[in-house]
């Protein structure tokens, strides 16, 4: 184990819903004797995965089901997965916030946790009382955290409430200040759960860049769980799917990302026959290698597939193309005439256009197909609001905004100095 940080072998947890005791006091007694020896409750029942979309007959959940992996140090690990997962249970365990069920976690080194708004501080205590506390936990001397106090309040922008009581701050604050005593104090492995999105799009950016420092720079171990898959793309080296309580993969990250994204994937949507001259039958995305889905990360081209019917052809017929934002905005508009691909006697033609990746900025968004003359004036068929598509973030500038609107796409900018 000289170069793994973490070890994770056979891990489980339970969790029993309603009644907690047993039914006699001797068989309360046998069950804490089990605890106390690290063994597996005698009395749990088999109990059911953790699928919030089910309602389960068991009052045992299994919120992580023999869970296997090992994490070398320096690594910077991403979690991903749909909430009840069960990535926040994994890292309450890792940092001994509670224990598993069942199976072993050997960690080689201390550890810094970002879990939740209101672990690891002391409401009581003054900001400044609360991070000498973290740091003797940690086992560093009061020197130690003197030498790193400065760096830790500068980089929180919390120096005029340093010494109130942090149970006065609001959240955003807390999380500051949380996540600078974590990051600056002497720890071989930060772990940080998604309760940075508390904090404002700036202050991600800023705890993004430490947490690449602490990685990259220093050597530490980072173990980061976010629904935000760009920052997850720019930080991390390794990434873990998690899916009802078990692993579902574990890889780089453009690799799991992409995984996580296809377990929803689109099928081709088919209209009714139109009596009109030309019609849509069908319409479908596909991404470059031709597989059919609904997600596509921003560097990825789409290419959107049209199957167009003709009863009766005409040269001013005209296919028209719209992509919309969530709220319905035009991102753009194409049109081509039909001419471009007929030929004499088809009954179908088959077209796809392809929108270039590294430009359409990652949201949601779906697309208006028509056809029409050139002019307008007539129209044949038209679809609104079909197909919808997301794109996601793969790790671009604005990864640390994603959800805040900055537009619908993403140019390479091109800056020049003209002065200095």
């Amino acid at each position: 184990m000289s170069d793994i940080a973490i070890q994770v072998k056979n891990l489980s947890k339970a969790y029993q819903l309603g009644d907690f005791n047993t039914g006699t006091l001797s068989n309360d007694l046998n069950r804490w004797w089990a605890m106390m020896r690290g063994k597996e409750d005698p009395f749990l029942k088999i109990g059911e995965a953790n699928d919030r979309a089910v309602k389960g007959q068991s009052n045992i959940v299994w919120s992580l089901k023999d869970i296997n992996f090992d994490i070398n140090k320096g690594d910077a690990v991403g979690i991903i997965g749909r909430n009840g997962a069960g990535k926040s249970t994994l890292l309450k365990i890792l940092s001994r916030v509670t224990s598993p069920t069942s199976g072993t976690v050997k960690v080689k080194g201390r550890i810094a946790s970002l879990l939740e708004v209101g672990t690891g501080f002391n409401p009581e205590l003054s900001g400044r009382e609360n991070i000498f506390l973290n740091g003797a936990i940690l086992g560093m001397r009061k020197k130690e955290v003197a030498r790193k106090f400065d760096e830790i309040v500068d980089f929180s922008g919390v120096e005029r409430y340093i010494d109130t009581p942090v149970k006065r701050y609001s959240s955003g604050m807390y999380v500051r200040l949380a996540f600078a005593v974590a990051a600056y104090l002497e720890s071989e492995i930060l772990v940080v759960d998604e309760v940075l999105a508390v904090g404002d799009a700036e202050f991600q950016r800023k705890c993004l860049g430490k947490m690449n420092e602490v990685s990259k720079g220093e050597g530490r171990t980072v173990l980061f769980v976010s629904h935000n898959m760009g920052s997850i793309t720019q930080l991390c080296n390794k990434c873990i799917l998690m899916d009802k309580g078990s692993v579902e993969q574990a890889g780089s990250p453009d690799d799991v990302i992409k995984s996580y994204y296809s377990q929803s994937l689109s099928q081709a949507t088919a209209f009714a026959g139109k009596t009109s001259d030309i019609y849509i039958k069908q319409l479908f995305a596909c991404n470059a290698v031709n597989e059919t889905t609904t997600n596509f990360s921003h560097s990825e081209e789409i290419h959107l597939t049209i199957v167009i019917g003709i009863a009766h052809y005409d040269p001013i017929q005209n296919i028209g193309l719209a992509m919309l934002t969530r709220d319905k905005r035009r991102v753009f508009t194409v049109n081509k005439s039909l001419s471009e691909f007929y030929k004499p006697g088809a009954t179908e033609i088959i077209v796809e256009f392809v929108v270039p990746g590294g430009l359409i900025a990652p949201m949601n968004y779906s697309f208006l197909v028509a056809l029409n003359t050139q002019t307008g004036l007539i129209t044949y068929d038209m679809h609104d609001d079909v197909c919808p598509i997301t794109v996601y973030d793969n790790g671009t500038d604005f990864a640390f905004a994603e959800g805040i609107d900055y537009g619908c796409i993403i140019i390479k900018d091109k800056w020049i100095l003209k002065r200095n």
